[in-house]
């Protein structure tokens, strides 16, 4: 097994990003990420798909789409789409349309933002998931930079001081996504969690000062996905491209949030009677089961959740054994201090035990 570091949902100047994809690639070099998955709105760029290298660094740029309904005021519904072979910006009108398009064009959805406020003192509005009858789709992204920002600017001055202070802003997923994570998980279907940084380099002036707010670079060193692939990347794109995007349907990835500190070496496994899997995966009950966890720093609180609910909490360890008997969903979340206070570190995908 090998560890890829995925930094998701971004924007350049094809929609409402200040950068180009030569930018992006630089960032994604500088800050260490594996890959860097472009998606601009409702445009399919053709053309960047490959690797980028400097030296003895490389990353591997993969385009998507961020696909939402323009003539809808507000523009709510906005899908993830990624490895899709076409165009589907046309059907953004209809989202459960939308998402049948992207399956049948071999793609993957997943629901951005499912929470993201109104910033009225920077007049962005609401724009949250609001069709839940939708069905099909890969997952939700648990945890969007850009959309946690929204949630601590109630002013022009609290966001001129984030703009100067970045890194004080993250404290985790909006709680109110993880709640519906978790109810969706009790429906009984697998849903993938994913974490996007929603990066747009946004140029922001105020009483004569002008900054970048969130550069690239900045937002590839925070919140990623952590993508478990059965080998390394081989440097061959679309082998490359299939292997990650496979990894992320099977929920096999959990999300890191990196600037405190690296989450790369997390695993998170159950062995049963008859077989052992990772994260996204199914084991049966029978004859007990036991779930393990380790970190890559000891330093936190790991805990252990049972379809929503905290049923262990271990502090100070790099690892934990949990044995069980009970059907369940499984997963774990991991905090550790930062800045003075304490802030979300990891959310494993869950282990469904049957």
């Amino acid at each position: 097994m090998s560890e890829v570091i995925v930094n998701l949902h971004m924007h350049t100047r094809y929609s409402d990003g200040s950068g180009n994809h030569r930018d992006i690639a630089q960032a994604g070099l500088a800050a260490g990420v594996d890959v860097v998955i472009v998606t601009d709105h409702n445009i399919l760029v053709q053309g960047f798909e490959g690797y980028y290298k400097e030296k003895n660094k490389k990353v591997l740029m993969l385009i998507g789409e961020e696909v939402h309904d323009q003539a809808r005021d507000p523009q709510k519904n906005h899908l993830l789409v990624f490895g899709a072979s076409r165009e589907l910006a046309t059907f953004a009108e209809n989202p459960q349309q939308l998402i049948d398009r992207v399956r049948e064009s071999g793609g993957l959805a997943f629901l951005a933002h499912p929470d993201d406020p109104a910033a009225p003192a920077f007049k962005e509005t609401d724009i949250s998931w609001e069709d839940w009858s939708v069905q099909n789709y890969n997952g939700i992204e648990l945890w969007n930079a850009l959309s946690e920002l929204k949630t601590v600017i109630p002013t022009k001055l609290h966001g001129a001081f984030y703009a100067f202070f970045p890194k004080l802003v993250a404290h985790g997923p909006i709680p109110a996504t993880i709640a519906k994570w978790d109810e969706l998980l009790a429906k009984g279907a697998p849903v993938v969690a994913i974490g996007g940084s929603d990066a747009h380099a946004l140029k922001m002036g105020m009483a004569g000062i002008h900054r970048i707010i969130f550069p690239y670079e900045f937002h590839f060193r925070t919140v990623n996905t952590h993508v478990i692939t059965p080998e390394p990347l081989s440097g061959e794109v679309n082998h490359d491209k299939k292997m990650i995007y496979a990894g992320m349907a099977a929920g096999h990835c959990f999300v890191g949030y990196d600037l405190p500190a690296p989450t790369r070496g997390f695993t998170f496994t159950a062995q049963g009677i008859e077989k052992s899997v990772i994260m996204g995966d199914e084991i049966s009950a029978k004859n007990g089961v036991t779930l393990q966890a380790k970190l890559p720093a000891d330093d936190a609180e790991m805990r252990l959740l049972k379809d929503g609910v905290v049923i262990q909490t271990w502090k100070n360890k790099l690892s934990f054994a949990h044995i069980t008997t009970e059907p369940g969903v499984y997963r774990v979340e991991a905090y550790r201090k930062y800045l003075g206070k304490q802030r979300g570190w990891i959310y494993s995908n869950p282990i469904y035990v049957r």
